[in-house]
């Protein structure tokens, strides 16, 4: 009966490391999925962050890289302790589990609140700083980033280009009688500004606010979906190994039971 029973627990323990190297497997996939979102957003979508009055969405993407991040000496460790069958690091590795969990969590629900109030804060902020900080000393990040906006989305100024003749930066000599920054003509040329025609510069219904709020929604939902998703992906396939094994122990208490009756 020892004997027997010793084939049963072998059994139990091979079956249980499959599961446990399938688990890592698909947890490597999901931190995959989580780390280059994180990485995406925060390296080309950079150049905007500038033109947010809350660091909300930096944030989200950064809790994302550290997820990821995280995944992979996770996965490292949860290697470690099927191999060499160490009880402390299979608890250091649901630790971590639990620990990657929760910050998965906290960016997606940072994503989505932020999601909801990003329309009002951009109609408070956006036209403010575009007329107040374009072309000023120690501002020019926020230049390139209003050029860039401009450019990419083919918009001028933050509802119309009409907003710029309120600029700080067309009223002032260096504009060189402009009426709207070279980057909101069509075709870039030395001082293109000058003329403000519809075949001249970009004339857009809702001017770049529209174009940024519908981007930044856009990737937002895509962090939230990413965040909350993935991590209850994971906390299912970790609640469905502890079911694998849980109910493996009691098939072979019962059998055992079974033969001794």
């Amino acid at each position: 009966m020892s004997a027997y029973k010793d084939d049963k627990d072998d059994w139990l323990t091979v079956c249980l490391k499959y599961l446990l190297f399938v688990f890592n497997f698909l947890f490597w996939l999901g931190g995959a999925a989580v780390l280059g979102v994180g990485i995406w957003t925060v390296v080309e979508k950079s150049d905007y962050l500038s033109l947010l009055a809350s660091s909300t969405f930096a944030v989200s993407a950064y809790i994302l890289i550290l997820a990821g991040s995280l995944v992979v000496v996770t996965g490292f460790l949860g290697c470690c302790a099927v191999i060499r069958e160490q009880r402390s690091c299979l608890s250091m590795y649901f630790f971590c589990l639990l620990l990657i969990f929760l910050i998965e969590l906290v960016a997606g629900v940072l994503a989505y609140v932020y999601y909801q109030r990003l329309s009002e804060e951009l109609k408070q902020h956006l036209h403010q700083t575009m007329t107040e900080n374009y072309a000023q000393p120690g501002k020019e990040s926020i230049t390139l980033a209003v050029d860039r906006l401009q450019q990419d989305f083919k918009c001028c100024g933050s509802n119309n280009s009409h907003d710029w003749m309120a600029s700080v930066y067309i009223s002032s000599k260096q504009a060189e009688l402009r009426v709207v920054p070279d980057s909101c003509c069509k075709t870039i040329t030395p001082l293109c500004g000058k003329r403000d025609h519809p075949s001249n510069i970009y004339k857009v219904e809702g001017g770049c606010i529209t174009k940024l709020e519908q981007f930044l929604a856009d990737h937002l939902l895509v962090i939230g979906a990413v965040g909350i998703g993935v991590a209850c992906l994971q906390k299912g396939a970790c609640q469905a190994l502890r079911c694998a094994a849980v109910g493996a122990l009691q098939s072979i208490h019962l059998e055992i039971l079974f033969n001794t009756g």
